[in-house]
């Protein structure tokens, strides 16, 4: 039957929970601990890095019923609606028998101090279900988003191998004993129209569709709109920012969807990272190792694409490739709908071409020419799990040694996500060759005046760019690397 108005309605381990007072910026997290007691869920770092409060959320993708490790401490309450939340208590057997992932962490000593352990667990657990036979580098890839000061890893990876042999029958899984019963559940729980949660002063509000986002917004014109919330929870567990009203849309099936033809991609707003690696890895090849590092697999889980673009953040990871590969994003508002070039939808630090009441509804990327070079770098302290000091993407074409078009951005070294329009200047026309190159070096000085941050000083970053138009040249001229030539009919 559809979810009355007024409360939101989920699945936790096995006992449905319905909330209807609740404020917009409760988390999961706090919810798990103060009020349920399931303590097994720590609180590391309260801004979605170290994993320690990891669990696994269910939702209905496409009619399917998928399970991803979140972070329970960004993650806020009103995002849950029609999902199942699975905790690390749920896992043992009811005789108290441990999980296999469990056993094998115990097994091979993969805990001391204990602390991220359930976290770790967590994670091997959403690998577990859905991969039966993982390599090291799958290993590693879900354990991307998990801190642990004691062990070193490796008894945790060692563990995990062991656990993706242990397959006990059906019964004893309580995912996969429950996933049909579930899967009504959720379904039953679904809205069919938009759920209002008022509590005093504060509102969240989850639309069911479109139309529903789009009157909300119209009502509610300076509301947070909420897709991953892996920089908006941060707004509240570290800057302690109010976002009242808040429009949960991570239940809108119409934008979570990926649409392929000859012409491109066309990307919902709420499709996460993990969604569309797939479609964007195999049209652009160069785009697979750069969101495998834009943060861990809990994040990837979370985090939109369309999010990404919507904060406008001038580091952020997703829009410099996008720029360069020519793509559009469509507003969306109650009076209708307006396409953009991207690069023009950024206007200023923390402003964009964005009326009250619009909202990002998807991202159109084309199909590369045939031919054209592409690559996409990014830089940061870390390798893994880390934000971008700065981050270059190129697109050339090249005929007869002759650079016949150039698309360059970055992100991290202006106020926006930004052409460096005077470097494609100094390559087009000119031959493909490192005399061209280190002549148009000297031009990012003209397109860019970065800053100096704890991530990297204005000189860093400068001198980083130079280096990357000269990498992106080297790897031109036959090293690979993550550089790609479209071949002509290439998919």
């Amino acid at each position: 039957m559809p979810q009355p108005n007024g409360s939101i309605s989920f699945i936790l381990n096995d006992r449905e929970i319905a909330l209807s007072d609740i404020a917009p910026t409760t988390t999961l997290l706090d919810y798990l601990r103060l009020e349920r007691r399931l303590t097994g869920t720590k609180e590391g770092c309260a801004e979605g890095d170290c994993g320690a409060c990891t669990v696994l959320v269910g939702r209905m993708v496409g009619g399917r019923l998928v399970y991803e490790s979140v972070n329970a401490c960004i993650r806020f309450l009103g995002s849950l609606q029609a999902t199942h939340v699975v905790t690390v208590e749920h896992l043992a057997a009811q005789d108290g028998a441990l999980h296999p992932v469990q056993q094998a962490m115990v097994d091979f000593h993969g805990s001391q101090c204990g602390f991220c352990t359930p976290g770790f667990v967590m994670s091997l657990y959403g690998l577990w279900l859905g991969n039966d036979n993982p390599d090291r580098a799958d290993i590693e890839k879900a354990l991307q988003g998990n801190l642990c000061r004691c062990t070193g890893y490796e008894p945790i990876v060692r563990a995990a191998e062991a656990a993706a042999k242990a397959r006990p029958s059906e019964i004893f899984d309580p995912i996969t004993r429950e996933r049909e019963t579930i899967t009504a559940r959720l379904m039953a729980l679904t809205p069919v129209e938009t759920v209002t949660v008022r509590q005093a002063e504060h509102c969240l509000i989850v639309p069911a569709d479109g139309d529903g986002l789009a009157k909300a917004l119209a009502e509610n014109p300076s509301a947070t709109v909420v897709a991953g919330s892996t920089d908006v929870g941060l707004w509240v567990t570290k800057q302690m920012r109010p976002i009242n009203p808040v429009i949960f849309i991570n239940g809108i099936a119409e934008l979570q969807q990926i649409e392929e033809n000859d012409a491109g991609l066309t990307i919902g707003a709420g499709v996460s990272y993990t969604m569309a690696f797939a479609a964007l890895s195999k049209t652009f090849p160069a785009l697979g190792p750069l969101i495998d590092r834009i943060g861990g697999e809990q994040v990837r889980n979370m985090g939109t694409i369309g999010g990404n673009i919507a904060n406008g953040s001038p580091i952020g990871d997703s829009p410099p490739p996008l720029i360069v590969l020519g793509a559009t994003v469509t507003l969306r508002s109650t009076a209708g709908r307006r396409t953009l070039p991207l690069e023009a939808f950024f206007i200023a630090y923390g402003k964009q071409d964005r009326k009250p009441g619009e909202f990002v509804e998807s991202i159109f990327v084309p199909r590369l020419p045939a031919g054209n070079l592409f690559a996409a770098y990014k830089i940061s302290k870390r390798r893994d799990e880390d934000i971008s000091a700065l981050l270059g993407a190129f697109s050339l074409s090249v005929e007869n040694g002759t650079v016949q078009t150039a698309r360059i951005a970055f992100g991290g070294m202006a106020a926006t996500p930004k052409r460096a329009t005077h470097v494609e200047a100094a390559l087009i026309g000119k031959p493909w060759n490192e005399e061209t190159v280190r002549t148009a070096q000297a031009a990012f000085e003209t397109d860019y005046q970065p800053l100096t941050d704890w991530r990297a000083t204005s000189d860093y970053r400068m001198l980083a760019a130079k280096n990357l138009l000269m990498r992106f040249f080297l790897e031109s001229g036959g090293e690979p690397a993550q550089l790609v030539r479209y071949a002509a009919g290439e998919r």
